[in-house]
């Protein structure tokens, strides 16, 4: 949002300087961009007049200037073809930096005469694109007037308008707010009504869905359109914009000066006498001022005629219905439009006029009227005609609720020791109206809602400066540390996992709804109603589809042996307790080939490393079982499992099945686990006495193999866990060496050959011990999964 000083100043009585005003803005929440300051860049410039011109000696087109300057009498060589006595134009001193040339000036002779300056053309100054000579003045001016006073220069602000601000994208709006930080007096800015002389022609309908709510207009007739004065082409150039014709340039002034976008059409060009305001239909299709045909679709706001479609509601008019010089009868649109309807409009077309930029964010839904009058005026003065009466149709928005509001809360919430008279002038001056301890927001500030709003606008015209600088109470630490157990567990796992050689991503917490269904999401209550993009509009039950998805464009682009890893949310549902924090890691074993064809099984590495993950987060490993059935319908049967504490499930891991994979278009296999962390027990609490550390043996341990027949339906991990749970003071380690089936193994069983590890402790031992821990073994493993040896 741009503004001038002067045109501050036809809305704020101030003799505050522009320095004064951005740190006035600054200090009221508006963020200030930039300052484009013609009297600072122009500072070393200043009026000059020729006394005398004569022929260079040594050069045709040279002249040698005599210029009374501030600086008193200067010969200056010039080489414009306008260079002569009594000319008053612009002067630039040695030393004086010259924007459009890019230098600054020094002393030098110039063909054998020393110029002690120079005399500017426009271009020079960066005041016009190009220039045939110096610049001409008037005669009037006094010599020594600086370069911007002398060509009308002023400063230009522009600040960023936050979206919860829509008044401040009106200059009055941004006068409003520094009169009631003191910057000066708000002028009057009601306007006058304008009475019409015969009804309103035009009928205006609406629809009645919402999209346009209050829709009002007018027919001026005999209007004599052309192009706008000096005054008001000089305010539009100042920020921006192009002037275009009288009756464009009104409706312009407006949406910078009050916030209000308003349209006009050539009455002549409208059909069938009405003018209508309603949602697009499949197959319609507009030719905009813009010259672009735009499709129309069943969820934007149009306006139409008779003919059809001439212009989008809130976001821009139609070639076929726009003004002209040649225009003698105009309507003057002034409506009030959806701010959702019009923000998707403009995503959807690519259109971001000042309209839609103003409508999305909230126009005033008071302002039809008013603006429809200084629209009204503006025209009658500038071309004439005679007004019709003003048609409203439909209803505004109700103003804000009102607020109880105790003025002590201001230095409860804010720290600021006020008056109450001091708070109730800040809120009147920005509009408010006070009844005892009731505050109306007005109708352009929808965004205060509370009590906490209220404090907010009086601790920002107050001054932030004026915030008491207190010390925070001291609070007592924290017995226990200052992470909980699932913090400490989520930072040892990202550890653990980067040590592994997995690499950490990020992605989103949402996923596409058909994705989120693939592994049991996608309920009505997980979708997004107001989506980031259309392939991200639901909550994500598992972050392993995300993990899949980034695996795939990693393979797409040339990479395709990845292990991932990601640490965050996912959603079982939309209450608290269905938010769970998952560990989820996938492998996409594309290994470049071997000389001699060997392929380790990336399976086994997968459940090495989430084995090596659980007890890096103190998981009670020994305690967990291995389920190969039961677990969720994403995962390849026979090539997954999952790991349980009773009925408690930790971790599912295995093969994606392929029928996921196809329906993700990434190319297998992929193998995964996804761990969650909020089901691990608690950690238990370490023992107040601090315990020997454990030794090392010095005798040399030694192993034992046995050979179990089992049914063909048992899990290996079921015999390990009985075998090592034999003797757990002597045995250090039992794992699988080998698995048979065939000639000699009865049909329905599988020979598990096991590697048992004893570590003797206080003595080597006897045969006769090692024989009778092996019958204790042999027993666990009967016991437990009716396991015989052997034979």
């Amino acid at each position: 949002m741009k503004f001038t000083l002067s045109w501050l100043r036809d809305h704020l009585d101030t003799t505050a300087t522009a320095q004064q005003l951005v740190d006035a803005m600054t200090m009221a929440g508006l963020e200030v961009e930039h300052v484009d300051d013609p009297a600072t860049k122009l500072a070393a410039f200043s009026v000059a007049k020729i006394v005398e011109a004569v022929q260079h000696p040594n050069a045709d087109r040279l002249r040698v200037c005599q210029v009374e300057t501030r600086d008193g009498r200067k010969e200056i060589v010039c080489g414009a073809p306008n260079a002569r006595v009594g000319l008053t134009t612009i002067y630039a001193p040695i030393g004086a930096y010259v924007p459009g040339l890019g230098v600054t000036l020094v002393e030098k002779p110039v063909r054998g005469v020393v110029s002690n300056g120079m005399l500017c053309s426009a271009s020079e100054l960066e005041t016009a694109s190009e220039s045939d000579g110096i610049m001409e003045l008037p005669d009037d001016l006094a010599v020594g007037t600086p370069a911007a006073e002398a060509l009308g220069l002023e400063a230009v602000i522009d600040f960023e308008v936050t979206p919860n601000r829509p008044d401040w994208l009106g200059v009055v709006g941004i006068a409003r707010d520094l009169a009631a930080a003191g910057l000066g007096t708000l002028k009057n800015v009601g306007v006058a009504q304008v009475p019409g002389k015969f009804p309103n022609p035009v009928e205006i309908r609406l629809d009645g869905v919402g999209a346009c709510r209050q829709f009002s207009g007018r027919l001026i007739r005999g209007v004599k359109n052309g192009p706008s004065p000096a005054w008001l082409q000089q305010k539009l150039l100042s920020i921006g914009l192009r002037p275009i014709n009288a009756l464009v340039d009104v409706t312009n002034l407006i949406t910078y000066d009050r916030a209000r976008p308003l349209h006009v059409y050539d009455a002549s060009k409208l059909s069938g006498g009405f003018i209508e305001a309603r949602l697009g239909r499949e197959g319609e299709s507009f030719e905009a001022l813009d010259g672009k045909t735009y499709a129309i679709t069943p969820d934007m706001t149009v306006i139409a005629d008779a003919s059809g479609v001439i212009g989008l509601g809130g976001v821009m008019g139609g070639l076929s219905t726009g003004s002209s010089d040649d225009t003698n009868d105009v309507f003057v649109e002034s409506a009030w439009f959806d701010p959702i309807q019009t923000a998707q409009t403009g995503r959807a077309t690519g259109i971001n006029s000042d309209a839609q930029y103003r409508f999305a964010r909230g126009v005033d839904p008071e302002s039809l009227v008013p603006g429809l009058e200084l629209a009204t005026k503006l025209i009658l003065e500038l071309c004439g005609g005679e007004p019709s009466e003003i048609s409203v149709t439909g209803e505004a928005l109700p103003r804000p609720a009102p607020i109880d509001f105790d003025r002590a809360y201001v230095k409860k919430l804010a720290g600021l020791d006020l008056q109450p008279k001091r708070i109730d002038d800040i809120l009147r001056d920005l509009g408010f109206v006070i009844e005892g301890d009731v505050v109306a927001p007005p109708s352009w500030r929808r965004d205060v809602e509370g009590k906490a709003d209220l404090v907010e606008e009086v601790a920002r015209i107050e001054g932030y400066d004026a915030l008491p600088a207190l010390p925070l109470p001291e609070m007592p630490p924290t017995a226990g540390g200052v992470l909980t157990a699932r913090q400490s567990r989520i930072r040892a796992g990202r550890r653990a996992m980067a040590a592994k050689g997995y690499a950490e991503t990020i992605t989103w917490s949402f996923t596409k709804r058909d994705t989120a269904r693939l592994f049991g999401g996608g309920q009505d209550e997980l979708v997004v109603t107001n989506p980031i993009a259309s392939d991200l509009d639901c909550m994500r039950p598992s972050i392993l589809p995300n993990l899949i998805e980034a695996a795939g464009r990693n393979a797409r682009r040339g990479f395709p042996d990845v292990a991932l890893f990601e640490i965050g949310p996912l959603y079982k549902g939309d209450q608290p307790a269905d938010q769970l924090t998952s560990i989820a890691a996938i492998i996409a074993p594309h290994a470049p080939r071997r000389w001699d064809g060997a392929k380790p099984d990336a399976l086994f590495e997968l459940k090495a490393d989430l084995m090596s993950l659980l007890d890096d987060l103190g998981a009670p490993t020994t305690s967990l079982q291995v389920a190969q059935s039961g677990q969720s319908d994403w995962w390849h049967p026979g090539r997954s499992a999952a790991l349980r504490l009773g009925k408690n499930t930790l971790v599912e891991f295995g093969e994606i099945h392929p029928r996921i994979l196809k329906a993700l278009d990434v190319e297998g296999p992929i193998l995964a686990f996804e761990l969650i962390v909020d089901a691990l027990p608690e950690p238990k609490k370490k023992a107040t006495k601090t315990k020997p550390a454990l030794e090392l043996s010095a005798l040399m341990p030694l192993s034992r193999d046995f050979a179990f027949v089992v049914a063909v339906d048992v899990a290996a991990a079921d015999l390990i866990k009985a075998v090592a749970g034999a003797d757990k003071a002597l045995i250090t380690q039992a794992r699988v060496f080998d698995v048979y089936q065939g000639p000699g193994v009865a049909e329905g069983f599988k020979s598990v050959a096991v590697e048992v590890v004893l570590q003797p402790r206080e003595k080597t031992l006897t045969e006769a011990e090692i024989e009778a821990l092996s019958a204790k073994v042999v027993a666990a493993a009967e016991k437990a999964v009716s396991a015989k040896l052997r034979t």
